[in-house]
């Protein structure tokens, strides 16, 4: 922390005093793109919890306390980096949703790759340590569990878009950090927020119909928060030690399809499972998914740069416990 002075104003009864006191203003700053997402909150609340001076950036969903910024916009990306002249980038903001991608693919490219080029740029021009958030859907799936060195070979547009992101970060800015994660879940706004805790919906249909649920595609949910607190720790390593460079994983450790995931939801809030039904072929989408894109997360233990992630059905009742009828009104308190 570095000192400074504030004035502040004393109010006695008859008399009113000018005084200079001591204000500490976190030495470490860091700009977090995406803070209005998911994972970007998640980033965000830990650096700041951590003692960082945190900036956060938003678009369309930016809100008091973040900046607004078009991350497509090379002088206004430029102008900001320069201006704030931040130790750390965090780069979450994308187009995460793979059927989104395929409808939408040139916003979506724009974002994934041409925006990641453009910080890339920036963050090695100003000597910023630059983080870039990447996915499992890099890899095809047929051959886990995989590590950083294994070759990716993307199903869907989604997965091309984050890999040439990677390119582009690794092109521009060499120093940089790339960091793979599954499928997240978390603190959500609302429950549609992530694929996992949209599960709730189904869950709750218990009482009116039943549904059916993808029992094919194995997949790894992980608390946003859990990703928050490596993409820190990474941070504080990477501004010390130019070796903290290059790929790394992360992932929860347990292993689930979307049917799994719901009969757990629904055994941690008591509630019947009965109506959820299994799919054993792989569901029609837009997209292709990957059967089973496990990643092997040992380059981050070997240097004590992982967490140990939460359990899922601790995790996910922290996560879905306010959008319990009886408790939406807590909603506007914690989200």
């Amino acid at each position: 922390m570095n000192k400074d002075k504030e004035l502040k104003i004393n109010f006695n009864p008859g008399h009113v005093e000018l005084v200079e006191e001591d204000v500490c203003i976190p030495s470490r700053k860091v700009l977090v793109t995406g803070a209005t997402g998911l994972l970007g909150r998640a980033v965000y609340r830990e650096f700041q919890n951590k003692g960082w001076w945190v900036l956060g950036t938003g678009y369309r969903r930016a809100r008091p306390r973040l900046l607004r910024c078009d991350l497509l916009d090379e002088d206004a990306v430029r102008g900001l980096v320069q201006d704030f002249k931040p130790d750390v980038i965090v780069h979450c903001a994308a187009e995460r949703r793979p059927d989104v991608v395929e409808r939408h693919t040139e916003a979506a490219v724009n974002l994934n790759v041409h925006a990641t080029g453009t910080l890339a740029k920036e963050a090695a021009g100003s000597g910023v340590f630059f983080l870039y958030i990447s996915t499992d859907y890099v890899f095809d799936g047929r051959n886990p569990p995989y590590g950083e060195d294994d070759s990716p070979n993307p199903l869907n547009l989604y997965g091309r878009s984050k890999l040439e992101g990677e390119r582009e970060t690794l092109l521009h800015c060499p120093g940089a950090a790339i960091l793979r994660v599954p499928v997240l879940y978390g603190e959500v706004e609302y429950v549609s927020e992530s694929a996992v805790t949209s599960l709730w919906v189904r869950v709750q249909e218990g009482a009116t119909e039943s549904c059916t649920l993808d029992h094919c595609l194995q997949r790894f949910p992980t608390d946003a928060r859990d990703v928050a607190t490596v993409c820190r720790k990474i941070a504080e390593r990477g501004i010390q030690d130019p070796s903290i460079r290059g790929i790394f994983h992360y992932s929860g450790k347990e292993q689930m399809t979307k049917y799994e995931m719901a009969v757990a939801v629904a055994q941690a809030f008591n509630l019947p499972s009965s109506h959820l039904i299994p799919l054993t072929e792989q569901p029609a989408s837009e997209a292709v998914r990957p059967v089973n894109s496990q990643l092997n997360c040992s380059r981050l233990e070997l240097l004590d740069l992982s967490v140990e992630p939460r359990t899922f059905r601790s995790a996910i009742t922290d996560c879905l416990w306010p959008f319990l009828p009886d408790k939406r009104w807590r909603q506007t308190v914690f989200h």
